[in-house]
């Protein structure tokens, strides 16, 4: 198996659509009210799906956090340290919840967290130099 992607159950599907794609520029055209979005980002499945739509379809009921979600994060890569204090700002500009600012770590990495509107992490990170596969 290869991992594909990965997806987030939402609450306001409309809410989370434009944070998404107004305040971190995902390419997502589906219309705010659908019932999940489909979108490759950087080679990588990145999925919204509405809740009530995914217990609909598994017939099953799940519990959900409320606040900041410290089960998971979304790493986002940018190229250089500038970039990652660049992109933190603008976030918060545009509505984005700060939860670090940007930071350099012993290890080498410049990076800051943001949480969308329903508290999913989201790292914006750099080691100073291109993404490497």
């Amino acid at each position: 198996m290869r991992l594909d992607g990965f997806g987030l159950f939402v609450e306001d599907m409309g809410k989370m659509i434009r944070f998404y794609r107004d305040v971190l520029g995902f390419e997502i055209k589906e219309a705010e009210d659908t019932s999940n979005v489909y979108l490759i980002k950087d080679g990588t499945l990145f999925l919204l799906y509405g809740r009530n739509d995914f217990e609909k379809m598994t017939s099953r009921k799940y519990e959900y956090i409320k606040g900041m979600n410290g089960h998971s994060e979304i790493a986002l890569y940018v190229d250089t340290f500038e970039e990652v204090d660049i992109e933190y700002k603008k976030a918060v500009e545009k509505g984005a919840v700060s939860v670090l600012e940007p930071t350099t770590e012993p290890w080498g990495q410049r990076t800051c967290y943001i949480a969308d509107p329903e508290g999913n992490l989201i790292e914006i990170g750099s080691f100073n130099k291109p993404f490497e596969r």
